[in-house]
């Protein structure tokens, strides 16, 4: 199904497109191939809308927090906004202090992608980022699709080619919330877990310090389900510094990470092939949603899987490279359990 969803700046029309498999239904827009709403059954069998999103691509492009959409060529932070690759230096926006978020503010969740391929279960996005766009080299062609599959799984998975060396690391950045995208104040009463051993502390600007730290004996930890809201007023710098939860922990195994609604039993499992997961508690949430719902603060949580923030200027960690036409492909899946 496919219907309107208002109009980018240059007056083409945006559009909402919905594919289901099963119980599981997604809605998917082409401004910023942006995940807008994911309808799974709970325990008792009703429909929940388990996404932050909103009501139209004019809200989209004036929202904040870029719900839902693709993020790229690199997703989080770089500092300095700059980087150096084959000897060359290549130069970003500064968007966020004199450091660089989300590749912005030309950033792809602002962008009318192309609709490669639409199917009942399935559909796939495409963008051209010419070479030089946002600042990094190479004319890259990019795709991302969306499907759901038997057995209560979304996959998102993300492939790119490019003529010369450059970045690729995309993600999602949907805001998750198994009570409801309508009740935000339930969001911090989730239960987490996430197996990994280390997360990666940032300093004040949110830039990774390149220490990877042990999580055992900190609030950073949620090797076992704890409600996200427990631990996150603790006096601890890393939450101090970020406003609560915004690190990135190594991906140990999969699921990645398990979310579950206390109330319900509903459960979404998080599995990848990227090495790090950006945990976000929603600190400066402050979004006018669909159905005019407020979105305030960690009123959701993202989930992003990704190479480690940063990791351009931390030689030790993973990077996020890839060759004159070689082919990027990554994939990750949510999956839903009542």
């Amino acid at each position: 199904m496919k219907k309107f969803f208002g109009k980018m700046p240059s007056g083409e029309e945006a559009s909402l497109y919905t594919i289901s498999c099963g119980c599981v239904t997604a809605s998917i827009t082409d401004c910023g191939a942006a995940l807008m709403a994911l309808t799974v059954p709970d325990s008792t069998g009703a429909l929940r809308d388990v996404v932050l999103g909103y009501d139209s691509a004019e809200d989209c492009l004036k929202g904040s927090a870029c719900i839902g959409g693709t993020v790229g060529r690199n997703a989080n932070r770089l500092k300095g906004a700059a980087f150096s690759l084959g000897g060359r230096d290549y130069h970003l926006t500064a968007n966020e202090g004199s450091n660089n978020l989300h590749s912005g503010p030309d950033a792809y969740y602002f962008r009318l992608w192309q609709v490669a391929s639409h199917q009942e279960n399935s559909i796939r996005f495409f963008l051209h980022s010419p070479s030089g766009d946002q600042g990094f080299p190479g004319n890259a062609d990019i795709s991302v699709t969306y499907s759901l599959d038997a057995q209560g799984g979304l996959h998102i998975i993300y492939d790119g080619v490019c003529d010369q060396d450059t970045v690729f690391n995309l993600t999602n950045h949907s805001y998750f919330n198994l009570a409801g995208h309508d009740h935000p104040e339930k969001a911090m009463d989730q239960l987490l877990t996430l197996p990994a051993r280390f997360f990666t502390p940032a300093d004040r600007e949110s830039i990774p310090t390149g220490e990877t730290r042990p999580v055992s004996g900190t609030p950073m930890d949620f090797r076992s389900p704890k409600p996200i809201g427990q631990d996150i007023g603790k006096e601890y710098e890393p939450l101090r510094l970020q406003g609560g939860y915004d690190h990135n922990y190594e991906v140990f195994c999969n699921p990645c990470a398990l979310l579950q609604d206390p109330e319900s039993g509903l459960t979404m499992t998080v599995s990848t092939d990227c090495p790090g997961l950006q945990f976000y508690s929603g600190n400066y949430l402050s979004e006018r949603g669909k159905g005019g719902v407020f979105y305030g603060k960690r009123g959701g949580i993202a989930l992003e899987t990704q190479f480690y923030p940063d990791a351009l200027h931390k030689p030790q960690w993973a990077q996020p490279l890839v060759k004159a036409g070689n082919h990027y492909h990554s994939e990750t899946v949510y999956r839903f359990f009542r």
